[in-house]
């Protein structure tokens, strides 16, 4: 907890309470479902939440906008950027129904009232999204595919609408046909060694011929 503060001095005393209540829920339901690994349940705060909140260093999300995370596992990086923005919309989708339970009973243990989940492909989510997040689910033109023509046209933010991918090590073949992709290095936000490798991608969709 002592890292979000380091990083995030600003929050909100109900967003205070709301991080630091996150290790109790996690390791309370990974005993009954595991979803986080022994290791990274210990460093729930290093390896998870901060790693998912490097994105609310790289862009704050404007009031009203929708974000969808796809493939969140255990919810990240959904769930603690729902606790930093909470007047964001996120869906947080993923194939596996057991991590969806975990995420739907932290988002209640929380009160979280503006995230939903769905069980299922992405593809078969029929909505539109100023941004998409993710953390390493796949390959990029794999997730591009995945995540076609779910990013909304209407610009709110400074930052192009798009995809914004939690990835390490060296993503030069994978980015080689995305020439718009931008690289970013986490331990421009963050000073702990476990980022050294870490990386926020952030391609932003084109609309070609639209």
């Amino acid at each position: 907890m002592d890292l979000i503060l380091k990083y995030f001095p600003d929050i909100s005393d109900l967003q205070k309470e709301h991080f630091a209540k996150l290790e109790e829920l996690y390791k309370d339901w990974n005993l009954k479902i595991n979803v986080v690994s022994r290791k990274d349940i210990d460093e729930l705060y290093l390896r998870h939440v901060l790693h998912s909140l490097a994105i609310a260093k790289f862009i704050q999300f404007k009031d009203g906008s929708a974000v969808m995370d796809v493939g969140t596992g255990g919810g990240f990086p959904g769930i603690p950027l729902a606790i930093m923005f909470p007047n964001v919309q996120f869906h947080l989708v993923d194939s596996i129904a057991k991590k969806l339970k975990v995420v739907n009973e932290v988002a209640e243990g929380l009160g979280l009232t503006n995230v939903k989940t769905t069980h299922g492909r992405v593809e078969t989510v029929n909505e539109q999204y100023d941004f998409i997040v993710s953390r390493a689910v796949a390959a990029m033109p794999t997730f591009v595919h995945w995540t076609k023509g779910k990013i909304k046209k209407a610009q709110n933010h400074d930052i192009k609408n798009g995809i914004i991918y939690l990835k390490g090590g060296d993503l030069t073949e994978e980015l080689q046909d995305y020439k718009s992709a931008k690289i970013y290095n986490i331990t421009d936000y963050f000073e702990e060694s476990f980022y050294e490798t870490k990386k926020i991608v952030h391609l932003p969709m084109k609309f070609r011929g639209k």
